[in-house]
């Protein structure tokens, strides 16, 4: 039972349905949730929102108990889809801590991506074949995947980088559900959206199935109509996954828009970024992400660093404050990414501090002064005492350097 009450009026405990106006004016990606923050009840209210709508039979009433019967009210339609808040608006939280070490959790990850491997391999044969997409199977797939995320985010997300360019199909979607579940996260939404959004970064990809193998796997430039026939997986996929009865709309909603743009000129739609719903803001900077630190048939991949840097400079690309939780998921130096120290040495990136995006823990291993190679050895920038710190990123292929992933495993 709905009721229209003055944003003045609310209180913890009540459910809100909805907010009066423009969903510009309220300081919420969401509009339906259980009101138990007094962070959230004072935003509100300094947000000028005059009224909204609350739903008395999941919350409180007005005057602080359980709701009577009342005669159910009909409230209006939102002037605008239920998306993601402008940036300055979008809540999000650095504080993700894991519950394991790096190196703790490196063995464990590596179990759970080769499953995970097999499992999508099989999965998207079936789909290739026509078959429906086996729900219960993806999320059993999404679980083991969030677990190993849940007890550090790192380790399973830079071991999915290094997948050959033969597994590229099958492992950026393991890939993309891993990075999904650790932004998701950080943008502080509840378990189930967790597991949503996981499950969304596992299938959006799942329209490739539907492409001629010779155009997928190409190892040149794809002429224009190959290249239109790929721009046609987003709406393949939706069909695949809405024909074969999936009732999870959030992951229909990525698969079909997480090409698309904030300034519209993505695909398919060219959807401007307020018709853009979060779900396929995540999935567009985890899919980029994830395709331009891997090697592809056609291009091998950029350094993790590198790929932030060159990210943050596509203007009207991603949504930025969804771009800026997801730095804060895999940090501005991600694991695996050459640094230069203040001491004139060099260290790739092994671990991430949990709360310091500028103080991971390093294998430092060259000089640049001797422009030798020097003992290996781990550096933790946030330890009390440590004199040295990063001065920036540095370029594997410029210095020549093949093989800087078996240095932080």
């Amino acid at each position: 039972m709905l009721k229209k009450i003055e944003s003045r009026q609310l209180q913890l405990g009540m459910f809100i349905q909805s907010f009066e106006g423009s969903w510009l004016s309220h300081p919420f990606w969401k509009t339906k949730f259980l009101l138990r923050d007094p962070a959230d009840l004072e935003a509100i209210r300094k947000s000028g929102v005059e009224t909204c709508w609350i739903d008395v039979a999941k919350g409180l009433d007005v005057v602080g108990r359980a709701a009577a019967a009342e005669p159910e009210a009909v409230a209006p339609a939102p002037a605008a889809p239920p998306v993601v808040a402008p940036a300055s608006k979008l809540k999000s939280s650095a504080d993700v801590e894991p519950k394991a070490s790096m190196g703790s959790e490196l063995q464990r990850a590596a179990g759970v991506i080769n499953r995970s491997r097999q499992q999508v391999v099989a999965l998207f044969g079936e789909a290739r074949l026509g078959r429906s997409v086996n729900s219960e199977q993806c999320m059993t797939l999404v679980e083991g995947i969030a677990d190993s995320v849940s007890r550090n985010p790192s380790a399973l997300i830079s071991l999915a980088r290094l997948k050959t360019k033969d597994d590229y199909t099958y492992m950026h979607s393991v890939a993309v559900c891993a990075l999904m579940v650790s932004l998701a996260r950080h943008l502080n939404l509840d378990e189930e959206l967790v597991r949503e959004a996981g499950f969304a970064g596992l299938l959006h990809d799942i329209g490739k199935m539907a492409m001629p193998m010779e155009v997928l796997n190409k190892a040149g430039s794809l002429t224009d109509a190959e290249y239109k026939v790929m721009q046609s997986h987003p709406v393949r996929g939706h069909e695949l996954l809405s024909g074969g009865g999936l009732a999870m709309p959030g992951a229909l909603d990525v698969c079909l828009h997480h090409h698309e743009k904030m300034d519209g000129s993505g695909y398919p739609h060219k959807l401007p970024g307020e018709q853009i719903s979060l779900l396929a803001r995540m999935g567009a900077v985890c899919d980029v992400y994830d395709a331009i630190t891997s090697t592809r048939p056609y291009k091998n991949a950029w350094d993790p660093a590198g790929s932030i840097q060159r990210m943050a400079q596509w203007k009207g690309h991603f949504d930025p404050a969804v771009f800026q939780a997801f730095v804060k998921s895999v940090g501005i130096y991600p694991v695996g990414s050459l640094v230069r120290l203040q001491s004139g040495r060099l260290a790739v990136v092994a671990e991430q501090h949990p709360t310091s995006l500028v103080t991971p823990r390093l294998k430092v291993f060259f000089s640049t002064k001797s422009q030798m190679p020097i003992p290996l050895e781990t550096l933790d920038l946030a330890q009390p005492g440590c004199n040295d710190r990063i001065l920036g990123r540095e370029s594997p292929s410029q210095w020549g350097f093949q093989n800087l992933d078996e240095l932080w495993q």
